[in-house]
């Protein structure tokens, strides 16, 4: 760690070495020298004058590159790429001459930028899956426990805790199918030229326009991709990168309202995300167990969705077949939105998988507001016994107003059951109103619509990523 120069903090701090090496210069280097054998080996195979001895000889030397020596090229040429045609060909003297025939620079910069943009999504892909798999164990486990519903924050129709967790996992599947609709049309750039028009193939080809065609599918195959996009400028379509982005920002917005909820929830004392032994949650206040984790996330989710309009206007901003204001934005806003992302779903598992929540504290709120939810029922089984409706509506408005100044004016604890077993005209004894009040009677569907969404639909889901094993996530800072 370098403590003079400044580093990127989702490298430094958040995302996972495996992340952090797709977006690296290793990786894309090899990832180059990939393509200039699918490229060789394409074009021996459609007749150019290339050999299998060259071929076997750039094969030998994929993985040795020799930084040093592409490194001073460039000092002296000032072209990476260029650069690494030069070193490559300093270690396959037979093979110098055809590395990169008839490429532009774009076939291995673009080509490699879609690569590992596709196998950065699959990362994120397992671990979105993950995070699923942990709140799906969640809802089950509390999809009985009855719980205070809020609108507006304010207290509402009681749910239990297992099916909120259901909300952030419907929004996961979501983020899952957009993914895996990205992932479903992967294609790379090919080999185009210059302007997209295959000039420099077709002169290598003698005017044979099947076999201009055919490169393509070629490199395509040999790079693990069923198809190349049909037509380019020298670039692929820097849509590709927008709608990358806007996978990862649907992410980021599903994540946040999770931690958005969970710092709710941790003021209340109902449910707190983890905390360590020896964590500290405050300088000053020894006491305080700040929702940090669930805070990141809402930080890096703020980060991403406002990144994902960086390819989105550079997309909009491409002139003709090609413009040189992409290369420095997008240099920076993909590996950082993917970087963050990557650092995101650590943290939503890590806090997803180490909820702890407080069945005690739930219940005590429940109880306090739900006697005012439940008295609806209980005019409706008086007016059975045949009171009027209007004068039990009125004795109820009389008696919450005045339970209601108990909680809010002096403090105290809502005694409306009370209020309404005193007054005769209710004609119920307070036990049986506690029966009346218990509060499973007023959560709903919400446990068989847990349990319903967890086989009928979580579940179908998660079978179809067996091969993906679980996994936990360990968070730096």
């Amino acid at each position: 760690m370098s403590r003079d120069t400044y580093e990127s903090p989702l490298s430094a701090r958040y995302a996972d070495k495996e992340m952090k090496y797709l977006f690296s210069p290793d990786m894309k280097f090899r990832t180059w020298r990939k393509l200039w054998i699918a490229l060789a080996e394409s074009e021996m195979e459609l007749g150019l004058p290339v050999t299998q001895e060259q071929v076997d000889e750039l094969k030998a030397h994929a993985d040795d590159i020799n930084y040093e020596v592409a490194e001073a090229r460039e000092k002296v040429v000032r072209h990476d790429v260029m650069s690494h045609v030069y070193a490559y060909g300093q270690q396959c003297p037979k093979a110098a001459g055809i590395i990169h025939l008839g490429a532009t620079s774009c076939y291995v910069g673009d080509n490699t930028d879609i690569i590992i943009m596709t196998e950065a999504m699959k990362v994120v892909r397992r671990k979105l899956v993950g995070v699923i798999r942990v709140l799906a164990d969640f809802a089950e486990k509390y999809k009985d426990l009855p719980t205070l519903a809020f609108t507006h924050f304010q207290p509402a129709q009681p749910t239990t805790v297992g099916k909120r967790a259901t909300l952030w996992i419907q929004e996961l599947l979501m983020d899952l199918e957009d993914v895996e609709y990205q992932l479903s049309k992967a294609k790379l750039l090919g080999s185009k030229g210059t302007t997209g028009t295959q000039a420099s193939f077709l002169e290598l080809f003698d005017g044979d326009q099947e076999k201009c065609k055919a490169i393509d599918h070629k490199i395509a195959e040999k790079m693990g991709y069923k198809a190349c996009f049909p037509v380019s400028g020298q670039t692929y379509s820097r849509k590709l990168d927008s709608q990358m982005l806007s996978v990862l920002s649907g992410i980021a917005q599903s994540a946040a309202k999770f931690s958005n909820d969970i710092r709710l929830l941790q003021h209340l004392k109902e449910v707190e995300e983890p905390f360590e032994k020896n964590q500290i949650g405050s300088s000053a206040m020894a006491y305080k167990r700040n929702p940090m984790r669930s805070e990141r996330i809402a930080s890096l989710a703020r980060y991403v969705i406002a990144d994902s309009l960086n390819p989105a206007m550079t997309s909009s901003t491409q002139w003709f077949e090609r413009t040189l204001d992409d290369s420095a934005n997008k240099r920076i806003s993909v590996p950082e939105a993917f970087l963050a992302v990557d650092g995101i779903l650590n943290l939503y598992m890590n806090v997803a998988d180490g909820l702890v929540v407080y069945p005690k504290v739930i219940e005590q709120h429940l109880r306090r507001e739900l006697p005012f939810m439940a008295t609806e029922n209980i005019m409706m089984d008086a007016a059975k016994r045949g009171a009027s409706r209007q004068e039990l509506h009125e004795r109820v408005r009389v008696h919450s107003m005045a339970a209601s100044k108990v909680v809010k004016e002096e403090g105290g604890e809502n005694d409306l059951l009370a209020r309404i077993a005193a007054d005769p005209i209710f004609g119920v004894t307070l036990e049986e109103l506690e029966h009346i009040v218990r509060p499973e009677k007023y959560v709903g569907r919400a446990p068989w619509q847990t349990e319903e969404f967890l086989n009928e639909t979580v579940r179908p889901i998660l079978k179809q990523y067996e091969d993906i094993p679980a996994e936990t996530a360990e968070i730096n800072l």
